[in-house]
């Protein structure tokens, strides 16, 4: 099947009639195809990629499903999303990660490629099967006790030295369980006095990421920083960078809009680890996107059913939902505002992320001869969320109510249409 994508902004640049045949672009100057989708006033990326997804399969299919995670994937704009190891059973074998891999291409939505559990069931105190999983069908290269920090400075090391052998990366959850254990779920500060919640303190996350840091340069291996949070782990990100350290890092969308405050009203659809935060810090999150010290947006997409979520806030899960949303985020709070053009959004969004992830054929130029990985979007849509919409089999959704700028049109997965906004069923608009 060939189609022609007429008219569209390459980048938000010069508009150009793309021509994809056999999954591959094959002219940025038209030519004649099957089907021709009319792209006027749309921008063209490189298809999204998510470096932090949690599909909740296998295990908690009432919350989630690889299929359904992906059919909101696909409708956010990725082309691939990295699944997160907090699965039940967690993936921390060849065999584990072989089964997420399989369950994805089975979908065929999107690329799902399973993060691996740095140590076994999630417990910190041992190696899981590293290797393994690198060498395995899935080719495991991102691995993550997300949920969980990798606590112990010995074993974080030991991960460290065994995944550089294969150009591996370990994801922190940074969290030091002893400045904020599993109970703490607000911002300590005024507010969390105020509500009477458990405060989860900066320092709890920059500790961690001052010492994986320095880790990373001891072992010459690669740290990469998962939901970061504070203004002050942005001060670490920036030094290890300037010191030639391996470190990458991620910001979620919710950390560049919603601000503790929310909290006040005790609802629990904002909870959220690590929590939100003032205003302050989502102000030097913004900056540190913009100019390079974060070097991707990841959703966090944390899909919970309801049962686990309604409950008293102290007691709800932590999490919410991102992936459908998260470029009507960034459009909002970076393009429409002037703070980053688009092709910086294609780098933090596909580019930088594919790299970290090892995704050959993510993040790739829009160019003759590249695999057709492309999202359309059109920037100047305003869409109002409805939280009771969504592909996701879960509702816990943080932007119901609020009005973002922007709405996906098109996701191609080379080269076949994984989601069409005028063809969406009205039950998963927004």
């Amino acid at each position: 099947m060939s189609i022609l994508i007429k008219g569209a902004k390459i980048l938000g640049e010069q508009p150009a009639d793309v021509l994809i045949e056999d999954g591959v672009i094959t002219s940025l100057d038209g030519g004649t195809a099957d089907r021709t989708i009319d792209a006027d006033g749309l921008v063209l990326l490189p298809g999204l990629v998510d470096l932090h997804t949690h599909l909740r399969e296998p295990g908690r299919e009432d919350a989630e499903t690889v299929e359904t995670g992906s059919r909101a994937a696909a409708a956010g704009g990725f082309t691939a999303v990295l699944a997160m190891a907090n699965t039940n059973p967690v993936t921390d074998t060849a065999e584990a990660a072989e089964y997420v891999y399989d369950l994805g291409r089975r979908a065929g939505l999107v690329d799902v490629q399973p993060v691996g559990a740095v140590t076994k069931n999630l417990a910190g105190e041992g190696l899981a099967e590293l290797g393994l999983m690198a060498r395995s069908r899935a080719q495991v290269r991102v691995f993550s006790d997300d949920g969980r920090c990798v606590h112990d400075a010995r074993l974080m090391r030991r991960a460290l030295e065994y995944i550089r052998s294969f150009g591996g990366v370990i994801s922190q959850h940074s969290q030091d369980p002893r400045l904020a254990d599993g109970q703490a779920c607000c911002h300590e500060g005024e507010v969390s006095g105020r509500l009477g919640l458990p405060g989860w303190p900066v320092v709890a996350e920059e500790v961690i990421v001052a010492r994986d840091v320095m880790l990373a340069r001891h072992t010459g291996s690669r740290v990469h920083v998962a939901h970061v949070s504070t203004a002050g782990s942005l001060d670490v990100i920036r030094w290890a960078k300037k010191q030639g350290i391996e470190v990458t890092a991620e910001v979620t969308p919710h950390h560049l809009m919603l601000t503790t405050d929310l909290l006040a009203g005790y609802d629990p659809v904002f909870k959220v680890n690590p929590p939100l935060r003032p205003d302050e810090h989502v102000a030097a999150l913004r900056e540190a996107l913009a100019d390079g010290t974060i070097d991707a947006v990841a959703t966090d997409h944390a899909p919970h059913a309801r049962h686990d979520k309604e409950h008293a806030f102290a007691e709800a899960a932590f999490g919410m939902l991102g992936l459908e949303q998260a470029l009507q985020v960034v459009n909002t709070t970076m393009v429409a505002t002037g703070a980053m053009t688009w092709a910086q959004v294609a780098d933090v969004m596909s580019v930088n992320p594919a790299r970290i992830a090892g995704l050959s054929d993510h993040g790739r130029p829009i160019a003759v001869g590249e695999p057709a990985n492309l999202t359309l979007i059109d920037p100047a849509a305003t869409v109002t969320v409805d939280a009771d919409a969504s592909y996701s089999l879960s509702r816990n959704n943080p932007w119901g109510g609020r009005e973002l700028t922007g709405q996906v049109h098109t996701t191609l997965l080379r080269g076949v249409p994984t989601f069409e906004f005028e063809n969406q069923p009205q039950e998963a608009t927004a």
